[in-house]
């Protein structure tokens, strides 16, 4: 066989087995961008599959917000002298007779300490009865006590103070410097403080979301929301409960990225453009910067709006295609926001399967001519 013959042969032979290897398939990271437009709802699919502008950046980066309800917000800041329950009260207690109801005799006062304030918000004063205490000042307290034993001892003077061991308490737990009960006093009545008093967040600040569940109310921030949002900096209330957790959401990279794996958001927000670099970036040598494909559940008032549509119902499934060639490519996906859950997915450079096939072509026909020059032996 001449020369020029035998080249064409392994030519074709060539030809051959790359078609051969194309059809039993390639080993590859997953799909590419014709499999996925395939899956489209244009084309029979279960996915609608939208290229990224700027329309579709103003409705696809809407993301949950976290905020604090009215009421939590609206509360009032406890004043250093409001009383509550669990409070300890001493009394003193002076008379203007010889022979006085509670003064003992040869004395001018009488000293009541440790009086508890109950459950109910009550304290028992001798000769005064139940006397309201919880949601009053001392000054007030003071007052109705004067007014009950001056029915029964000329011109009584009474002086009520508030004891060590504040009944206004608040639990914080989760990721702080010293988890623990905490009274609500006057350098701790707003949730930052409470915070600074606990030893401050023990994670990274921008991770730190703060949760506040007082009764059957509750809400979640963000600990930076303390400084840039001041109506987040909520008045507390005894019985509340505080819990920072680190922030849970997370993305997966697939593809031709520089690492792929599930990853823990860094931020409040993370874009496309920033996702990618957390990975590694674009595998220079495989990636298709035409292919970058984020897939999300929508729910239906978001992919309504997306669709220009009325009639969808439930979670959607839709496909976000990021094209980093075009000459706004970029600045679309550094706007466009990841979401927790979301898969961001770069998919191989057509050369790529060619370059394999060719390699797994060329060992297959190399294989053959050694199989073939041995049994000529």
């Amino acid at each position: 066989m001449s020369t020029l013959s035998l080249r064409l042969a392994r030519g074709a032979a060539l030809i051959a087995a790359c078609s051969l290897l194309g059809a039993c398939g390639l080993p590859r990271s997953g799909p590419n961008k014709s499999e996925i437009f395939a899956g489209s709802v244009m084309r029979e699919g279960d996915a609608f599959v939208l290229i990224v502008d700027d329309r579709v950046n103003r409705i696809a980066s809407v993301s949950p917000a976290l905020g604090f309800s009215s009421s939590l917000e609206n509360a009032a800041i406890l004043g250093s002298d409001v009383i509550s329950a669990g409070d300890v009260l001493g009394l003193t207690i002076w008379e203007n007779v010889d022979d006085g109801l509670l003064v003992p005799q040869g004395q001018n006062a009488t000293v009541l300490n440790e009086l508890q304030v109950d459950g109910a918000g009550f304290i028992y004063v001798p000769y005064a009865g139940r006397v309201r205490a919880a949601g009053n000042s001392p000054e007030r307290i003071r007052q109705i006590i004067t007014e009950k034993l001056a029915e029964q001892t000329p011109e009584p003077q009474v002086q009520v103070r508030r004891l060590a061991g504040d009944g206004a308490t608040v639990t914080v737990s989760g990721r702080v410097g010293g988890q623990g009960v905490y009274p609500i006093e006057r350098p701790t009545r707003t949730l930052s403080s409470m915070i600074a008093a606990a030893g401050g967040v023990a994670i990274q600040p921008e991770i730190a979301q703060i949760t506040v569940i007082r009764g059957e109310a509750s809400g979640t921030i963000w600990y930076e929301d303390l400084f840039d949002h001041p109506a987040a900096d909520i008045a507390l209330r005894s019985g509340d409960q505080i819990y920072v957790k680190e922030d849970s959401r997370t993305f997966t990279a697939l593809g031709a990225t520089g690492a792929q794996s599930r990853v823990p958001f860094e931020s409040k927000a993370i874009s496309a453009i920033e996702a990618l670099a957390t990975v590694g970036g674009l595998q220079t040598a495989a990636a298709d910067p035409t292919g970058v494909f984020v897939f999300r559940n929508e729910p239906a008032e978001i992919a309504n709006q997306l669709l220009a549509r009325t009639d969808l119902i439930g979670t959607q499934r839709v496909v976000y295609v990021l094209d980093l060639t075009q000459p706004n490519g970029m600045f679309m996906a550094r706007d466009f926001a990841i979401r927790d859950g979301d898969t961001v997915y770069v998919t191989e450079a057509p050369f790529v399967q060619f370059n394999k096939a060719i390699a797994a072509a060329t060992g297959s026909l190399t294989a053959a001519d050694t199989a073939r020059s041995a049994f000529a032996q």
